[in-house]
């Protein structure tokens, strides 16, 4: 049975507790608390948990609730301890004086990394391994996107993990025995001509006609594109307003008038989707939607260049992407001046979707409509 004593020398102002170990020995440890109860507690507490490693009990999650009680009854708070969606999600907080860009980019970062490590991201943040940092660098490989976007996805897991050991809420940073991958496999993202998109829009079927000259007379990316409502539409100004996904920002963009006479053929309203079978599905993998527009480009016929990439992949320079490239290159070979198609594919300040004034507006939907339409 534990107790707690004064120091028989008279030395120490603190009180000891005396307990036995979990081998049977009994010892005699300062408790480095001044006050009677304070010191019980943290002699009875670490009694405990000699008792409960004696039974074979004692994991690390009682252990951590053991010393929790212990720091509570000396200081008045327990140890803040913290889940690894926990901690991630308080280090964005912490990173609210970034430029909204690069803010964005972290939340956009941390929501795939939890998402990766699913109910693992339940556990103890020091709990989290290498294994998991790789998984989740392997996944976003094998949703086709580039080495260097792994890379610096990778390098900001590791910030948050950085953040955590400089305040004492981890002892490891799992990411750092992570060597980068080489950026060798980077790819020329090529344009559809107005060519191969016509081929594409025949070769397609179902929502992907109306997802592909979506992406093409608008840019939206494909995330964007497969899960877009019927409520962006603006018939009456002839617009379309959504927040892209990525960077979380507003965008507004004219519609082109071949996009808008497809669109006007079977509308839907409100919040539905536009391309039901579509919204929601993943993008990545063989199966995901990537996959599905790859095997759309092989039935019509078009061919990108193509180089070896890390973990056997190969990357093409022509995918759904390039129809975000291909929406910007009509404009920039029609002279369209840089900052409108910059306005057209991603705003850069967070207050210019307050509202187009008409000239603005018409000055977009003038460069919206060099972008070639497809001929039957």
């Amino acid at each position: 049975m534990a107790s707690i004593h004064k120091d028989p020398r008279g030395k120490s102002p603190f009180w000891y507790c005396a307990y036995k170990l979990p081998d049977g020995k009994r010892v005699f440890r300062s408790t480095r608390c001044t006050g009677k109860k304070e010191a019980k507690v943290f002699c009875e507490t670490l009694a405990r948990a000699c008792e409960t490693a004696k039974a074979g009990r004692l994991t690390e999650d009682r252990a951590r609730e053991l010393i929790s009680q212990i720091l509570e009854a000396s200081t008045g708070k327990p140890l803040a301890s913290y889940t690894a969606k926990a901690w991630f999600e308080h280090w964005l907080k912490l990173k609210k004086a970034r430029s909204p860009k690069t803010l964005a980019r972290y939340e956009q970062v941390v929501r795939d990394f939890l998402s990766s490590l699913g109910q693992r991201a339940e556990l103890w943040l020091h709990q989290i391994t290498s294994d998991d940092v790789l998984a989740y660098r392997d996944s976003i490989t094998g949703a086709g996107k580039t080495t260097r976007t792994a890379n610096l996805s990778v390098t900001v897991v590791s910030a948050g993990f950085n953040a955590a050991l400089r305040v004492h809420k981890t002892d490891i940073n799992p990411c750092v025995v992570l060597d980068k991958l080489v950026e060798e496999d980077s790819i020329k993202r090529d344009t559809f001509t107005p060519e191969q998109v016509a081929k594409l829009f025949e070769a397609s079927e179902g929502d992907w006609k109306g997802a592909i000259l979506l992406a093409y007379f608008t840019g939206a990316r494909l995330s964007d594109v497969a899960n877009m409502q019927w409520s962006a539409l603006d018939w009456k100004n002839k617009t379309l307003s959504f927040t892209q996904h990525k960077t979380k920002k507003p965008l507004t963009v004219p519609l082109h008038p071949q996009l808008e006479r497809a669109l006007r053929k079977n509308p839907g309203i409100g919040m539905t989707p536009m391309f039901p079978t579509l919204a929601g599905r993943d993008t990545g993998g063989k199966h995901g939607l990537t996959g599905q527009f790859k095997a759309i480009m092989e039935k019509a016929g078009i061919n990108g260049k193509h180089a070896q990439a890390s973990g056997g992949r190969i990357l093409s320079s022509l995918s759904f992407h390039s129809l975000r490239h291909s929406f910007t290159s009509a404009m920039a070979n029609a002279g369209v001046a840089p900052e409108v198609r910059m306005k057209l594919t991603g705003h850069s300040d967070k207050d210019v979707h307050q509202g187009y004034t008409h000239h603005e507006l018409e000055t977009l939907r003038a460069a919206v409509a060099h972008v070639p339409g497809l001929k039957p």
